[in-house]
């Protein structure tokens, strides 16, 4: 079984992929966690590798050619990644969302920062994905289509929101 949670940054991805694969006893593969083994191996910084990444698009696409080759090596799991519901084969693709002020407040919490600078920051970044992967994959980051569950994660608590996901996984037949 293959489930994608995707969402941008603050919206509880890493905590509902985590949660999910506990619960559904599936390896967890976070693409931020294959962005940081890449740079290892390369043995270069992540802030170089983020530099790189700003340069042109060789960079995601090994963070996707290794994410595509884990999904078919027939373990299954719970794969986290703003682009994993539009590039994996899977049982389930989920979305996460949540209004910008509230994912600010999530990332400055965990981050130990301002508020405000937590939204210009998330603003910036957000902008600039939604430019690279309209020109790398041609992938409008604010089309929901390819998401089987939808949900806004500043309504419900991480209870709530891993309830309602294992709703979807059992109404697929995914478990």
């Amino acid at each position: 079984m293959i489930i994608t949670i995707s969402g941008a940054p603050g919206t509880g991805t890493s905590t509902l992929a985590r949660s999910l694969s506990a619960e559904l006893k599936l390896r967890w593969v976070n693409s931020g966690n294959l962005f940081r083994k890449i740079a290892a191996e390369k043995n270069i910084s992540v802030k170089d590798m983020n530099r790189m990444a700003e340069k042109g698009p060789e960079v995601d696409y090994l963070v996707d050619d290794a994410q595509r080759s884990l999904a078919k090596d027939g373990s299954g799991g719970v794969f986290e990644g703003r682009l994993s519901g539009h590039l994996l084969d899977a049982d389930l693709r989920v979305l996460l969302k949540a209004d910008l002020r509230t994912r600010a407040e999530r990332i400055a919490k965990r981050e130990s920062k301002l508020i405000e600078d937590a939204m210009a920051e998330t603003r910036a970044r957000e902008e600039s994905e939604a430019r690279r992967y309209k020109m790398y994959y041609n992938i409008d980051i604010n089309d929901f289509s390819a998401y089987d569950l939808v949900v806004d994660s500043g309504r419900f608590d991480e209870a709530g929101t891993l309830a309602i996901a294992m709703a979807a996984v059992r109404g697929r037949g995914c478990q």
